[in-house]
């Protein structure tokens, strides 16, 4: 009879049941508040994040960028540097890409697609407009192909230090002109940040495939801690690694292709969901569905709510299995009043999962 009474009071029931109660509770009421998480493991995971790292463009900047200045090189005029901008970015997908094609449709500017498009992911595109070859991208992209910039590199600087990315559109042979594109800063960005420092983040990065000018200037609208730049796909990676040795778990935040390796590298990869693209949504393990940055801060505070839950839980459910063991084996407990006190353990370790469904 006492054998019995302890199989009863050794069952695991309450200590198995202690997790996934509380996941599933806690993965209901963040769908609630607009955030997708895809398993209880990326919530987890969430609660031992100690650094984020984010994108810029569409992720700490509004997503939206516009064209301030046309600036023609070498002879040229405004009208040819945007048409032939134009010509190669109506294939492309980027936001820079975007903003151009927003001002030559506001110009009335009709401009035919390049042949032979071809995205340089994270450097540009390149393809041929009425027989002839030309580039778009960064300065750096120019520089590789050793075309002439220096009469240009003063005017780029003040533009970047306005907090303008400049692109650059040209051939193999000279610069047609430069065009500078400013994305504002997100109005929640500042305060995301400062609320990601309150819930126990220590350090908060930007990685960015935006020139080091640009990109020093919208941190420090921000508040970032430290900014990476000039980074392609691949160097984003890297870098994500590279912090995670150093710092401790890395969040990777982003929205665009060029940020799918470097979410899927990171300890938990966050999408911004509405303004993503499917690559990112497909390769995060969390999505930003309101697109709000705001909502960053609350997810790191719920995760580690739920991460203190799970170890009440599972305190508890120990403590419990471990008092009717001890009255089985001494001969305390009946039958009936272990498998009483198993079943009140189940009830009492559900009812404090369930604790996560309040937001």
């Amino acid at each position: 009879a006492r054998a019995t009474v302890f199989i009863v009071a050794a069952a695991p029931c309450a200590l198995v049941i202690s997790i996934p109660i509380t996941l599933v509770a806690a993965i209901g009421t963040a769908g609630r508040k607009g955030i997708l998480v895809k398993g209880g493991v990326h919530l987890e995971n969430l609660a031992r994040v100690s650094v984020v790292a984010l994108d810029k463009t569409g992720t700490l900047t509004v997503g939206k960028p516009r064209v301030t200045e046309i600036v023609p090189l070498n002879g040229h005029d405004e009208s040819d540097v945007i048409s032939t901008a134009a010509a190669l970015e109506v294939r492309s997908h980027h936001p820079l890409a975007r903003a151009i094609l927003d001002r030559v449709t506001e110009q009335g500017i009709v401009s035919a697609p390049a042949e032979d498009f071809q995205s340089l992911t994270g450097a540009g595109a390149t393809g041929r407009v009425n027989g002839k070859q030309f580039f778009i991208g960064s300065p750096a992209l120019f520089a590789e192909k050793q075309v002439e910039l220096a009469d240009a590199e003063a005017r780029i600087e003040d533009l970047q230090a306005a907090g303008n990315t400049v692109v650059v559109i040209g051939t193999r042979q000279e610069a047609l002109g430069l065009i500078a594109i400013a994305d504002p800063l997100c109005q929640e960005a500042a305060d995301a940040i400062a609320g990601l420092r309150r819930a126990g983040i220590h350090k908060v990065i930007m990685l960015t495939g935006d020139n080091p000018r640009t990109a020093q200037a919208i941190a420090a609208q921000a508040g970032v801690d430290e900014v990476f730049a000039e980074l392609k796909p691949e160097d984003k990676t890297r870098k994500v690694q590279a912090l995670d040795q150093q710092y401790g778990r890395v969040a990777m935040v982003g929205d665009g292709v060029n940020d799918a390796p470097a979410l899927a590298a990171a300890h938990v990869g966050i999408a911004m969901g509405a303004a993503g693209t499917d690559v990112a949504l497909e390769t995060a393990d969390v999505a930003l569905m309101a697109d709000d940055l705001s909502t960053l801060p609350y997810l790191i505070r719920f995760s580690r709510r739920n991460w203190g839950v799970i170890r009440q839980n599972l305190a508890l459910s120990a403590a419990v299995i471990g008092s009717l063991i001890v009255g089985a084996v001494s001969g305390m407990f009946s039958l009936p009043v272990a498998v009483l006190a198993h079943e009140a353990s189940e009830f009492v370790v559900i009812a404090s999962g369930l604790r996560m469904l309040r937001a």
